[in-house]
């Protein structure tokens, strides 16, 4: 069985049914379809532009397709897949309304993984004058991918915004779930999302 190489694969895992159609966004080297297809039996896709991680995709038995995300996902038909996952990738997304707008079209449910800017030790290195480095913000400045950091507060308050529902979050640090003032203490947040339904 494959290596839980990050804590929020087990937490994905826990919400994705058995033998879901599932579609990984910026899958790296596909170990969470893998992690998935082992715990979960789960068929479907995972995307990546990298072309190392193509390779590793295909070494890992993933179905792989080489695609930038920035363009959308107008390749897939809509509800076409039961979850659609997009983890640790939303921060470094140039249009995210774009981006999760495509995926609650393409699925019937998201998962989010993203870090938090609030973790309160991110807010520390703030105060004494530096950009936050952490496990879950790895890069310096000037060579970071995130383009997009936000708080749990500030990305929940743009669900409200796009007609996103939260269903469920799991906040953790040091793959410890955190329940106690968890947009202080949590480095790292896993959503569960849903197209809010329209009222009248």
């Amino acid at each position: 069985m494959t290596n839980i190489t990050r804590p929020d694969f087990a937490a994905i895992a826990a919400w994705v049914t058995p033998g879901a159609k599932v579609l990984d966004l910026g899958c790296g080297d596909g170990s969470l379809l893998r992690y998935l297809r082992e715990t979960r039996q789960v068929r479907g896709y995972g995307i990546e532009i990298a072309e190392d991680n193509l390779a590793a995709c295909i070494k890992n038995g993933i179905n792989v397709i080489q695609m930038d995300l920035e363009s959308g996902l107008s390749g897939f038909e809509p509800q076409s897949f039961d979850f659609v996952i997009l983890s640790q990738t939303l921060q470094a997304m140039k249009n995210i309304e774009l981006m999760m707008s495509e995926m609650l079209r393409v699925g019937k449910q998201s998962i989010v993984t993203l870090p938090n800017f609030g973790f309160w030790q991110h807010r520390l290195q703030i105060l004494s004058g530096h950009m936050p480095v952490s496990p879950d913000l790895p890069y310096q400045w000037y060579d970071t991918p995130n383009i997009h950091l936000c708080t749990f507060g500030d990305f929940e308050a743009f669900c409200r915004d796009q007609g996103v529902a939260v269903r469920e979050r799991i906040a953790m640090h040091n793959a410890q779930v955190v329940t106690f003032l968890p947009k202080l203490f949590g480095s790292l947040a896993v959503y569960r999302l849903e197209r809010a339904a329209k009222t009248a």
